[in-house]
């Protein structure tokens, strides 16, 4: 022990420093702030109940009766368990009676259960929110997407902002030749575009099959763009002709089902008029527009024209030939062929229009083609016919290409 001089301060060694208030009880483990927090997915305990309110005529609650003297580790116990009950129990406090209350039965879960995860609440949060809307026009065989507005988008770059832009695929064959994308606004987390993109050449077949996937991505110029969040939606939700809005919480990247059927892949497809004039004695056939068309080009586009024929041709005088449209996958034409033939010779012919993509120097390259006449089956047959039933009248018509001609030569 050190012996101090009167007057002199006492002085402690860090031995004996660290000697003092030492906790008196066993170690008890630090508790987590989870704990005071609970978490339940499925809702409330079933023996929890929120806590009823006191009547107001109701006596106050006396404090419970010292029973002696409490050591300091008693006292911090009943802190706990004080701060679990408010927190973490939720449980009712005991009647004013003698008896105990009769047990209840457990309460019925809610029908709409959350996430047991609780993941898709986090996504949203961190990933944002797209306002958006879709048309599909029946009659004219489009789908119009209008792009609104994002909230709170995740940022991406250094300065805590993004460069945001959305872009559109049409799932199952999601390819250059059936994106579309908005333009990018800088540095902003909640961007408003109200940009309308639209689809052409959508059928009542693609609106049962097909989904609509919609992504937030963020543009970089001098790295790989980044992919913020996304959303699909199958087509079949959305009415003929009714505008449905939507609002929407980004979900992380979802995966592209490989083994889908490689019998749903197309060349694309194509807009063709017909007419039959009584001025001109002759078979009016219009050109429109292609849409989705195969990219043939290693840059991921095609330079596609078409070609068509009336036969049989036997003077070989029947080819028409379109201009070439540079670096598109959809192109539009707008351009219309006359044919000079009687109304009574078209039962017997057929019309063979060709897609092909336009190469210098080498071969051009074939997309994909359409027969429409009396041999043909389906839209293209009903085409021809109502074009025969229907003088004087330009009836306009969306035809899937395929692959193969049945007698074409695939060579240009």
């Amino acid at each position: 022990m050190t012996l101090r001089r009167r007057g002199e301060k006492a002085t402690i060694s860090i031995q004996e420093h660290m000697a003092i208030d030492v906790c008196p009880g066993p170690i008890r483990p630090i508790k987590q702030i989870s704990d005071y927090f609970p978490r339940f997915p499925r809702g409330l305990p079933p023996t929890a109940e929120p806590r009823a309110a006191a009547p107001p005529d109701a006596p106050a609650r006396p404090p419970a009766a010292s029973a002696g003297p409490r050591s300091p580790s008693d006292g911090g116990r009943d802190d706990d368990e004080d701060v679990d009950q408010l927190f973490g129990a939720y449980g009712a406090s005991p009647s004013p009676g003698p008896s105990p209350s009769p047990a209840r039965p457990p309460a019925k879960p809610p029908e709409d259960e959350p996430d047991a995860d609780g993941y898709e609440s986090d996504d949203c949060t961190a990933l944002g929110t797209l306002d958006f809307s879709l048309l599909y026009d029946q009659e004219n065989n489009a789908l119009h997407c209008t792009i609104s507005k994002a909230k709170g988008l995740k940022p991406m770059d250094h300065n805590g902002l993004a460069d945001p832009y959305v872009k559109l695929h049409l799932l199952p064959g999601a390819s250059k030749a059936n994106k579309l994308r908005t333009k990018t606004l800088r540095n902003t987390l909640n961007p408003t575009w109200n940009e309308t993109l639209t689809y052409y050449g959508i059928t009542d077949e693609d609106m049962i099959r097909k989904t609509l996937r919609i992504s937030v991505c963020d543009e970089d110029k001098f790295r790989h763009n980044e992919f913020i969040g996304e959303t699909r939606v199958p087509l079949k939700k959305l009415k003929p002709n009714h505008t449905k809005t939507f609002s929407i919480c980004l979900e992380k990247q979802l995966p592209v089902d490989k083994t889908e059927d490689k019998s749903l892949e197309e060349r694309g497809r194509i807009l063709i008029s017909l007419k039959y004039s009584s001025q001109k004695q002759g078979l009016l056939v219009g050109i429109v527009r292609c849409a989705h068309l195969a990219a043939m080009d290693a840059n991921g586009y095609s330079d596609p024209y078409v070609k068509t024929y009336l036969k049989p041709d036997v003077d070989k005088k029947s080819k028409h030939k379109t201009a070439v449209k540079k670096k598109t996958l959809n192109p539009e034409f707008n351009e219309e062929f006359c044919y000079e033939i009687k109304h009574g010779d078209l039962a017997k012919k057929t019309l063979e229009v060709t897609v092909w993509d336009y190469d210098i120097g080498k071969s051009n390259d074939f997309i994909g083609g359409v027969v429409l006449g009396i041999n043909a089956k389906g839209e293209r047959l009903r085409h021809w016919f109502d074009c025969l039933k229907n003088k004087d009248k330009r009836i306009e018509r969306w035809h899937t290409l395929t692959n193969e001609l049945p007698g074409a030569v695939l060579s240009d």
